[in-house]
């Protein structure tokens, strides 16, 4: 079925998930709507030709590639305020640089000791093994390499990568992202999720994705037996809006959750989608409704031609304040900015800490509630000699030996043969030592 053929009516049809090709992820890829024609064509929605050529203009900086999933949830009928629309279709505005705007802000480039390695942080690094995306967000902060096909990586570099990760011990995190991670075979997925696993310094891996939100039929079942044979794996995706939060999308959520990988989602703030109280809290409640924890909420970065998403920070700081305390904790995410030149994500939260002393401290609750908090008279920490290596104090961060049990378990144990526990000193024990 060629997509050009389809009629509006079949791709908004309430039936539309009765059409063969349309749970085939690779249907989707191929039919990926990638220029102003098909989108009207598609969507019934037509452009004046001044508006057509400066959207025209845009695409030719900055591509468009839209999944028929994701075009299927644009609101039609008020599609300049839809913030489906807002995220994947062009807009001239992206043409505004300003002088704040950066090409690379994060300076992903200048921390990259190897291409395709990001290593800023002292134990982690970000591995971005594709460049390839589903969809072309229009906030992507990497809009200078998702879509050029100069950047994407062969499997040499690739290897290359997963060799400076085996030749730096103190890596323990290892962040797959792109692009997106999940437009690669499951085979050659699986190999590379294989490879970083061997190393042994390696404690866990994530992916970051946005499959689950603008083709969630990638996620098949023969893509969650590969995930699950490489645990402890995490993934992170983006929802931004809780109308993302579709039937499909959900259904995508449950093959990962119940394969026993654990969910994160990191939002943008983007002026014009999402930047309300009220829908952000609707969304985060929905996502762990649905077992995706709230993770981060990035403030929209200073990458070129973003300038008409970005919010005021107090526009993130209000909608903190409307979650703490509203909604449960574990439904409010970290408002960070990943700071400009490197400097990593930096946590930007309302100040619940009003002052202290040196015997209280001073803090106010959601509700305006000042309250006080006593501080020990006398706090007398451990001393330490900083011989961390022969620590006798409290410094053993294993796991407790299980098997060494004491008191009653001993005796309910079938590993140990005690068969009764007598206190020392007793008259009776003493008569015994004489």
């Amino acid at each position: 079925m060629d997509i050009n053929n389809l009629q509006e009516k079949e791709i908004y049809d309430n039936n539309i998930n009765d059409f063969d090709e349309w749970k085939d992820y690779k249907w989707h890829l191929k039919h990926s709507v990638k220029n102003i024609e098909t989108f009207e064509r598609l969507t019934g929605i037509e452009f004046e030709r001044g508006e057509r050529n400066k959207i025209q203009k845009t695409i030719d900086k900055f591509p468009v590639s839209i999944t028929p999933y994701y075009l299927s949830l644009i609101d039609k009928e008020n599609y300049k305020l839809d913030p489906v629309f807002k995220q994947a279709f062009p807009d001239p505005n992206e043409l505004i640089i300003t002088k704040y705007d950066m090409r690379d802000p994060l300076h992903e480039d200048e921390d990259s000791p190897v291409e395709c390695i990001t290593h800023r942080y002292p134990d982690r690094v970000l591995f971005t093994i594709s460049n390839k995306c589903a969809m072309y967000c229009r906030h992507c902060t990497r809009k200078r390499k998702v879509g050029d096909v100069d950047y994407i990586p062969s499997k040499d570099v690739i290897e290359r990568g997963i060799e400076y990760i085996k030749e730096t011990p103190e890596v323990r995190d290892v962040l797959f992202s792109g692009g997106d991670p999940l437009m690669l075979s499951d085979d050659y997925l699986d190999w590379i999720l294989g490879k970083v696993e061997k190393i042994p310094h390696v404690e866990i891996m994530r992916i970051g994705t946005r499959m689950p939100v603008v083709l969630p039929f990638r996620i098949t079942d023969s893509l969650v037996e590969v995930l699950k044979k490489h645990h402890p794996l995490w993934i992170n995706t983006q929802f931004n809006h809780p109308r993302e939060l579709t039937d499909s999308a959900k259904k995508a959520i449950d093959k990962l959750a119940d394969a026993g990988i654990p969910l994160g989602n990191q939002a943008v703030l983007l002026a014009g989608v999402n930047d309300c109280p009220r829908i952000m809290k609707k969304l985060m409640q929905k996502l762990l409704q649905n077992r995706i924890r709230p993770y981060y909420l990035y403030q929209c970065d200073l990458t070129e031609g973003l300038s008409h998403f970005r919010t005021p920070v107090g526009k993130g700081i209000e909608i903190i304040e409307n979650l703490v305390g509203h909604t449960s904790g574990l439904a409010v995410p970290t408002y960070v900015i990943d700071a400009p030149g490197g400097g990593g994500k930096i946590p930007v939260m309302p100040n619940y800490l009003i002052s202290w002393s040196t015997r209280k401290v001073i803090l106010r609750n959601y509700e305006g509630v000042i309250t006080s908090y006593k501080e020990p008279d006398s706090y007398e920490p451990v001393f330490c000699d900083r011989d961390c290596n022969n620590c006798k104090l409290n410094l053993k961060l294993t796991g407790a030996p299980e098997y060494k049990a004491t008191g009653i378990v001993k005796l309910l144990s079938y590993y140990d043969r005690t068969l009764s526990l007598t206190p020392e000193n007793t008259d009776r024990i003493n008569r015994r030592k004489k």
